[in-house]
């Protein structure tokens, strides 16, 4: 698999879809930039592969973003992954936090049950006064699939199958879905189409599904079934920050404290979490920021 892509199906015989996504070089590309205890990183890339799928799946012009905030080692997981499938993602560790192989979810972001799954669709060319939707449940379940799974059967009422695996070299997602039945009545055969579609994506291991191309897998899982593929579309990394976002952040946080960011070589370092990028600006540019009529884009060009 030398692509990035995300494939979406759909079967013949019943009302039922499907997605598949691999992202090896998004993966990759994202891994360059943070790097994490392995642990951290499989989850992170379990993440990334499901907001892939879940941004698919809506007809939805904007971003879709992710959010898992953590009670245990990990603080915060971030997905955030936009219209054209370009996406980053972030974590944040809590210092001195001790971590191992063996961790589940729970061990790393609900120990204490306090944990919480967070969606956010934020729509491009957002209207005055308009604010983004956001779907905030409980952390239920031990795996990352089973987060969403409860997400998409609680909030959407749609039965759906997810299947996300992350190591070192690969990202992957797989989801099944049962869509709305329309007239009322009750097909006695589509619903027994569903329920054997539904144990044979159950049965998908997580080697499978990292080790093998979308052909591969297809043929594996549904060889019997007759099925449509709709679209084949890419998949990449690609991170948003700039430098009038960094202004006005600096902006949001308030004079005092944009002030007190000011180090001793009299500039402030701004990273961007998500892919590296380091915005250095002067103290007179901090300044600039607060005078009465300050435009951000005549502070000149940050470093």
């Amino acid at each position: 698999m030398t692509t990035d892509t995300l494939h979406r199906f759909i079967f013949q015989n019943a009302p039922v879809k499907g997605e598949l996504v691999h992202l090896p070089n998004t993966w990759r590309d994202m891994r360059a930039h943070r790097r994490y205890p392995a642990v951290v990183e499989k989850l992170l890339g379990e993440v990334v592969a499901a907001s892939a799928l879940l941004s698919a799946n809506l007809k939805f012009d904007g971003s879709l973003i992710m959010q898992i905030h953590g009670d245990g080692p990990v603080e915060l997981l971030v997905a955030e992954c936009r219209s054209d499938l370009s996406i980053r993602a972030t974590a944040k560790v809590r210092e001195h936090a001790q971590t191992n192989t063996d961790m589940t979810l729970t061990d790393l972001v609900n120990v204490s049950g306090q944990g919480r799954f967070a969606i956010t669709l934020d729509p491009n060319n957002r209207q005055e006064g308009q604010q983004p939707y956001q779907g905030i449940v409980p952390l239920a379940g031990n795996s990352m699939a089973d987060v969403i799974m409860h997400y998409m059967q609680t909030s959407e009422q749609l039965d759906t199958v997810v299947q996300l695996a992350a190591d070192g070299d690969n990202a992957a997602g797989f989801l099944l879905q049962r869509l709305p039945s329309h007239g009322g009545g009750l097909n006695v055969e589509f619903a027994q189409n569903w329920e054997d579609l539904e144990a044979i994506a159950r049965t998908l291991s997580h080697d499978e599904l990292l080790n093998n191309d979308t052909d591969t897998l297809m043929h594996r899982l549904f060889w019997e079934h007759v099925r449509d593929v709709h679209t084949t579309e890419p998949v990449q990394f690609a991170c948003t920050c700039s430098p009038t976002k960094v202004l006005n952040m600096l902006t949001m946080l308030g004079e005092e404290e944009a002030f007190e960011m000011i180090d001793e070589d009299n500039e402030v370092n701004v990273s961007c979490d998500f892919c590296g990028q380091n915005y250095v600006l002067s103290a007179a540019q901090v300044r600039a920021l607060f005078e009465p009529d300050a435009d951000v884009g005549t502070l000149g060009k940050l470093h």
